[in-house]
């Protein structure tokens, strides 16, 4: 039996991130058929308060991921802190405590190659602003399997060198300003 996985989109980010979701999540339309993973890099003991933080603004309803969570349409699903986010081949999340990568858990890369992985050409990756290299190798995978991959405009970015560094590394399908976004994810 093979499972249908719904287009997603999964939005990567570290230092200088949490302003453009701030601003992307409400913008979004109601209406969005994409299932929304968001891998921010933050400290182990932030809890549920970036999920609770996001689902203020958002249009989409918003939940931190848990363990065989399944990926919905119109859902947004944050990785918690302190684990790595992967998705499953029947289209569930799984969480995973293995060491850290980019000295970071969760890690961007670890959930750009799962989803890659699983959901190929249904993907869509964007990495935001950051301080590290965490991400570049994972939307350089993404893209040999199909995936739509975009970053945000290292000019624009608060911290321009994670998405930089995936410029350096690959050509990216898009740059895009922060009043580009919420159009690009609708394109989707």
């Amino acid at each position: 039996m093979t499972v249908s996985l719904p287009r997603t989109l999964v939005i990567g980010g570290s230092a200088g991130s949490l302003d453009v979701l701030l601003q992307l999540l409400p913008v979004l339309d109601p209406a969005c058929q994409l299932a929304i993973i968001i891998v921010l890099h933050r400290k182990s003991d932030n809890d549920t308060l970036l999920s609770d933080l996001l689902a203020t603004r958002s249009i989409l309803p918003v939940k931190e991921a848990e363990e065989k969570d399944l990926l919905t349409p119109g859902m947004v699903y944050v990785a918690p802190a302190d684990y790595h986010l992967l998705i499953e081949p029947d289209g569930t999340l799984t969480l995973d405590y293995s060491e850290k990568v980019h000295y970071s858990r969760p890690s961007i890369d670890v959930t750009f190659m799962s989803a890659a992985e699983v959901i190929g050409e249904r993907l869509a990756c964007l990495l935001l602003s950051g301080a590290n290299t965490d991400g570049a190798e994972g939307l350089q995978m993404a893209q040999g399997m199909g995936a739509v991959t975009a970053v945000q405009d290292p000019a624009e970015a608060e911290v321009a060198f994670m998405p930089k560094h995936a410029m350096t590394v690959m050509t990216v399908d898009r740059v895009l300003k922060q009043v580009e976004m919420a159009e690009w994810v609708m394109s989707l």
